[in-house]
């Protein structure tokens, strides 16, 4: 089992988005279309990277079952003697996925100055299928903050 971390604010992770009221993804990862496996999200850490003021930052994790589109960035394994990952890993979406209704799984609202992390219990990580193209979407909006958002995910593939 590898360890892996992704993030939206990379060289390589394409041009971060502009926050608007509606959800805009930060990162993608779903199975890959060949040969997928299971995997697990077991840390977030969120925030934004622009002036700051007092507004609301809302972040949430979502199951999607066709990914997003946007710049398709390469994870880095914490072991460098591991593997790459076999998921699909988009950052800074340009267009959004297919998000399962109901498939909210991780919401927080936190303040613009702030960042906030979290990190699973053991047993209660975020786990998406060996099925090609389902996993999860990190997403963001605000309604009075209009910069950028950043999300770091670490993820553990199987």
């Amino acid at each position: 089992m590898a360890n892996f971390v992704i993030s939206n604010s990379t060289t390589t992770a394409g041009t971060q988005q502009a926050m608007t009221t509606t959800y805009k993804t930060l990162i993608s990862i779903v199975g890959a279309e060949s040969a997928p496996r299971r995997g697990k999200i077991y840390d977030l850490l969120v925030g934004t990277n622009g002036t700051p003021a007092d507004n609301y930052m809302e972040w949430i994790v979502s199951r999607v079952t066709v990914p997003s589109t946007g710049t398709v960035v390469t994870s880095l394994p914490l072991d460098a003697a591991d593997a790459a990952i076999l998921a699909k890993i988009v950052a800074n979406s340009t267009t959004e996925g297919t998000v399962t209704a109901g498939s909210d799984l991780f919401y927080v609202g936190v303040n613009q100055r702030a960042s906030y992390r979290w990190v699973a219990a053991p047993g209660s990580e975020l786990v998406w299928p060996a099925t090609s193209c389902a996993g999860f979407v990190l997403r963001a909006r605000s309604g009075g903050y209009t910069g950028t958002a950043t999300g770091t995910v670490y993820a553990q593939e199987q």
